[in-house]
């Protein structure tokens, strides 16, 4: 009986000591990619709609290097995008990220952006603000 103890002991131990290795991956020492499911465009008065990232000009999937301050993803149609990551702070047990980015040369388009991250999951929420509309867009990310 004392032995089970001593074992249930060590395992719990164990397990506990490995969840701070685990929460690591998502604290920007090592690169992301990272997923976008759930997106919402939202205009006053409260319409909100939800909407795919192909609508939306978004690439399904990016990456995150944050050693190059660097997010880059490949659109639906092939071409590849990135933005310039301008802000990094842990906030909470959260990564926060932000910048601007201006969009379509010739369309007033532009917005700011935040994406936090949980660094426990992975889990991602991305807001975005512009001209009368605003995004929230939900998703995780996982080590390449």
């Amino acid at each position: 009986m004392k032995k089970t103890n001593i074992c249930g002991l060590t395992i719990i131990f164990f397990w506990f000591m490995s969840a701070p290795i685990l929460a690591g991956d998502f604290d920007g020492s090592k690169p992301l990619v990272c997923a976008l499911m759930d997106l919402v465009e939202c205009q006053p008065g409260g319409n909100c709609q939800s909407k795919t990232a192909v609508e939306l000009g978004l690439p399904q999937f990016f990456r995150i290097n944050f050693q190059e301050k660097i997010i880059s993803g490949t659109q639906s149609g092939g071409s590849e995008r990135d933005t310039a990551i301008e802000r990094l702070e842990k906030v909470d047990g959260k990564l926060i990220i932000q910048g601007a980015e201006d969009g379509v040369e010739d369309v007033r388009d532009g917005v700011g952006w935040s994406l936090a991250i949980a660094e426990e999951t992975g889990k991602l929420v991305l807001t975005a603000s512009g001209d009368e509309v605003g995004f929230v867009v939900f998703g995780a990310c996982t080590l390449p």
